[in-house]
């Protein structure tokens, strides 16, 4: 691993937000989860090679690593440090020998062509800049043939986010988080133009209810996050309003159970023509 990236301001936030929660990643099964479903969309057998991109710490790969076994070969790539690290822990602590960690930035770090059977990233799409040409990038690694699985979110997921993004759009800003990858026919779409093919969608849900006291401070939260970084452009009191109209449409959605805080969730995969296909 290296630690002499060069990365934009709002990738070194990134890496320094994900840096800040690496210690406490894994607590929870949200993460497990995705990762364990976006390994059972996709056909990995042994002896693959396979690239995930934004590893984390290490979910998707060391999965990933035992099913290829000691004939294949596992690369996690991500730029986040601690992350990283906590993954590099769990591979050391499972024994496994074929997974290497490699630090950079995945939009923009080169593998030779035709070199991974499959290429996977579980939930880390919107924090990218230019998904539409990283996933052609990502197929130039895949061998003809090869598959692409991604995890991805629905524009109705996570509520709190849903909701920031309504607000923030009557006040003409646009907060851009899972729009790409919104519904089933923008994933096919997105894909489509990439240049894949026999693409492949399954809708999970994993929402559950959550509580008043779970949402408080999320505003201020998702203020600092880079994703939100255009709403900081208010005006002080216009963003005070934006603010009171968030808390209230929260509000509106509290029910005897809770706030109902939908994950509706994707796992697309699609894969690279064969030649002379």
């Amino acid at each position: 691993m290296s630690n002499n990236l060069e990365l934009s301001e709002f990738k070194q936030e990134i890496a320094t937000i994900y840096d800040n929660r690496s210690n406490s990643y894994d607590k929870g099964d949200f993460h497990p989860r995705l990762a364990n479903s976006l390994i059972e969309h996709i056909d990995i057998r042994p002896g693959q090679k396979i690239l995930d991109i934004a590893t984390g710490t290490g979910l998707v790969a060391i999965e990933a690593a035992k099913r290829v076994g000691q004939d294949g070969r596992v690369v996690g790539v991500d730029i986040s440090t601690g992350l990283l690290n906590q993954a590099q822990r769990k591979i050391s602590a499972a024994g496994l020998t074929n997974i290497e960690l490699i630090e950079a930035d995945a939009e923009t770090h080169y593998f030779p062509d035709n070199s991974f059977d499959r290429v996977l990233c579980c939930s880390a799409l919107p924090l990218m800049i230019n998904v539409p040409g990283d996933l052609r990038l990502w197929k130039r690694f895949l061998v003809p043939g090869g598959l692409i699985g991604l995890c991805v979110f629905a524009n109705t997921a996570f509520t709190t986010g849903f909701i920031l993004q309504n607000v923030a759009q009557r006040y003409g800003v646009s907060l851009i988080f899972s729009d790409l990858t919104g519904d089933e026919e923008k994933c096919y779409s997105l894909l489509t133009a990439a240049g894949f093919e026999d693409i492949k969608i399954k809708r999970e849900q994993f929402g559950s209810y959550i509580t008043i006291s779970d949402v408080e401070g999320t505003w201020d939260g998702s203020l600092k996050h880079p994703l939100c970084w255009p709403l900081q452009q208010l005006e002080p009191k216009k963003l005070e309003q934006a603010k009171a109209d968030y808390v209230a449409e929260i509000n509106t959605l509290v029910t005897d159970k809770g706030i109902w805080n939908d994950i509706t969730t994707f796992f697309v995969t699609g894969r690279k023509k064969l030649e002379n296909s």
